[in-house]
This record gives structure tokens, sequence and C-alpha cells, in this order.
């Protein structure tokens, strides 16, 4: 699996200073228009596919900067317009609207022709882990001659970045606190809206939201069992180390023990930034892989899952609309918080503790299944988690951001009344 570090990216990012300054001063040149460009680090998915959807409804000349042919696919698939971000057409494209719509960074278009333009940033999660200028991973840069410098540098030119966001959304008040400190804003420009990625998680019925994620699953895990219990496993990021949570051969052995047990299926999504692999020794229906090169935009599968297994994951939080329960596998959670750093206490959302390895979560993993009370109750907790984090559950995020969007000056579309 491909590995990716910030300091790596930061070491990138300082030899392209002089292609930024040139891009800079092209934008000086260029006149923007109307148009709304979007890109997304995942793929075609998360909240910039929702606003782009809703964005385009309403008239708005619309466009989605591509990284590769598999985006382009995707997006033509959906009939969105699309041009590659990298290259003259990407800088032309970004040079030129009035509105970037981003999810991860400003990468996400054209990183050479963002300036000038109304960037809204819809983020990919509510943080967990320490982000931005609050991380100390995040100003990273490898050991070289001059590193504490470099460091200082990579802090300065990610606060001025970051100035150049015009609207960010919360989920709430407390998150709009993390993501405020993170990225250096204020709060006229982190706004609580709800974020428009878990609408899907809302919209419609629940047997409506769960036949819709069921046909997302089937189509990038193929056929399952009808009647079998999908379990999620999401490891989050460790900036290029191996996950210490892959199971051993043995232990893979009692993962399928249990699944077969209560006619389960484990649906493992590794991170596409991480490194480590999550193959069993030996072929079974009851794993299946659902990595991002499959399924970019995991959230309008999760109405079909019944049970996610994550450490550090943001979904931890998003799920709990759904009332699904969450069991932490966490084995490096004290290295972690002193390394990475979380928000608040991480005993305070893994309430119940996390395992420490895979005998433990299986045990876990066992009541869950096997108990309808043991069921309920983690249930609760987990809808109680997301309570507290997320300030809506209407399925109207999207056009709340959009109504954000436009209350800062950013014109109707083309011919509107």
């Amino acid at each position: 699996m491909a590995s990716f570090s910030f300091g790596t990216g930061n070491a990138a990012k300082l030899l392209r200073i002089p292609l930024y300054a040139l891009g800079r001063l092209g934008t000086l040149l260029v006149p923007r228009g109307r148009r709304w460009v979007f890109g997304c680090g995942a793929g075609i998915g998360d909240g910039a596919l929702a606003l782009q959807r809703h964005a385009a409804a309403l008239g708005h000349d619309t466009l989605w900067l591509t990284a590769d042919d598999r985006e382009a696919r995707d997006a033509a698939a959906l009939g969105i317009r699309t041009v590659p971000r990298s290259g003259l057409r990407g800088w032309w494209a970004t040079a030129r609207a009035g509105v970037v719509v981003v999810t991860h960074g400003l990468g996400d278009v054209n990183r050479y022709a963002n300036g000038g333009a109304f960037v809204v940033q819809l983020w990919h999660g509510i943080p967990l882990k320490r982000i931005g200028l609050d991380s100390p991973a995040t100003t990273q840069v490898p050991p070289v001659p001059g590193a504490p410098l470099l460091r200082r540098l990579i802090g300065v030119l990610y606060r001025a970045t970051a100035q150049r966001i015009r609207v960010l959304p919360a989920a709430s008040d407390r998150a709009r606190g993390r993501l405020e400190s993170a990225f250096g804003l204020g709060d006229d420009r982190v706004v609580v809206t709800g974020e428009p990625r878990v609408d899907v998680l809302s919209a419609g019925t629940e047997a409506e939201r769960r036949a819709a994620a069921r046909a997302v699953l089937v189509g990038a895990a193929g056929e399952l069992p009808p009647a079998a219990r999908m379990l999620l496993y999401a490891p989050t990021w460790r900036d290029g180390a191996p996950d210490p949570s892959v199971p051993t051969a043995q232990e893979w052995i009692e993962v399928v023990r249990l699944l077969e047990r209560h006619d389960a299926v484990l649906l493992v999504r590794s991170h596409p930034l991480g490194a480590g692999s999550y193959a069993p020794p030996l072929p079974t229906a009851r794993v299946r892989m659902l990595p991002s090169a499959v399924l970019p935009d995991v959230t309008p599968a999760l109405a079909a899952v019944d049970v996610l297994v994550t450490d550090y994951s943001s979904l931890a939080y998003d799920v709990g609309l759904l009332r699904m329960p969450v069991a932490f596998l966490a084995p490096d959670a004290e290295e972690y918080a002193r390394t990475r750093g979380f928000y608040g206490r991480y005993a305070d959302v893994a309430t119940t503790g996390a395992a420490e390895g895979w005998q433990a979560l299986l045990s876990e993993l066992d009541a869950l299944l096997g108990d309808p009370a043991a069921f309920a109750d983690a249930a609760t907790r987990s809808a109680t988690l997301s309570a507290e984090m997320h300030a809506f559950r209407d399925g109207e995020n999207t056009r709340r951001v959009y109504r954000a969007i436009r209350s800062r000056g950013v014109p109707a579309p083309k011919g509107a009344a």
C-alpha cells in the first residue's frame, strides 16, 4: 500500500515555492468569473459532490478538477464536466473560477491558481485527532540541516494559505472551535451549518437509506449474503507509519471464525495514505476489501453497515447519526496522544475503553453481535456522542452551506432572477 507523510509532502511544497509565486502573479492578471470549480482529495464524492450537485441544480456553472482518469470516469458517469487539475487547463480553470470548493486542501484543485478566489473549505470530517496548526505533524520536514527554520516557514505558509478560506462549515459549535484553532480562522469564516458530506445519512427514510447504501456496497464489494450483518473496519492514517493493528495470521483465523459464527462480513477500509496490508492469509468471502480506489467516499454506504470498528476516525462521530455501535481498536492510543494529540480526551470518545488488540476486540464484537441488549446500549452511546458533535440531522446541511456562501457576496447563477 502506498504511504505518504507530512515530512515528504512539506519538502515538496518548499521546492515548489517559485511555482506558487509564478502562479500567484498569473492570477493577479487573469480576471475571475462566475464559475464554481470543485476538487476532492478522496475522489468524486464527499461534501464537494453534495455541494456541486446543489449548485448545479440551481443553475451555477460548475466544473470538477480531476486528479486522474479514474476520477474523470466517475465524474462522467454522474454527468459532471471535468478537466485535469494539473497542467495549463487546470491552472486556467482554477484561475478563472469565482468560487473554489475543496475538501482536503487547495491541492484538490490547481494549487498554483487559487489566489484571489472565494475559497470554500468543506473539510472531510469532524476532527478527533489534532489537525492543521494544532498538530506538530503538520509542519514536519525531513531531518536536514536547518530543519527547525524550515518547520517555522511551513507553519507561516500554512497559516497564510488558510487565510484564503472564506467559508468553512462546522458540524456544531464544538466542532467549530476545533476548526477555528486548526486553521487560524475566526467565527466569521467558520460557520455552524452542518456538513454537506453527511446529508446522505439523514435524508429519506431508514429503509430508503439502507437500500441505497446496500446498492453502493454491492457495487464496490460484490454480492453480499442477504441476511449477513456488515462490520466496517476503518483505521486512520499514521503519517506514513505502518498500522499497528494489522492482524496476524492467527488473529485472522479468529476473525473469520467470529464472522462465520454470527453470519457477518468484515469490510476493511484501510486509509488510502496508510501503510500495511490487511489481506487475510487464506481467501474468504467473509472479509472484503473496500479501498478508496474502489469506493472513494464511504459515507453513502454507511447506512448498510451494522457496526463500525475504528481507532481515531471521524466516522466515530458520523455513524451515530444512524445509531450505529462503534468498537474501538487502538493499541497505540497513548503514543498517538503524545505525538499527534486529540481534541479533548480520547476516553471521552471511547467511553467504554479501546481494545489494545484483536483478542479483546473480538470479545467485544462477540457480545455486540450475540446480545441485543449490548447492541442497543452501544447504539445509544454512539447516538449520544454524535448528538454532542452534530447540531443538525435534517439532511439540509448542503443548503445551509450554499446560503452561507451566497450571503458573503457570491453572485446568483447567471440569468437567475
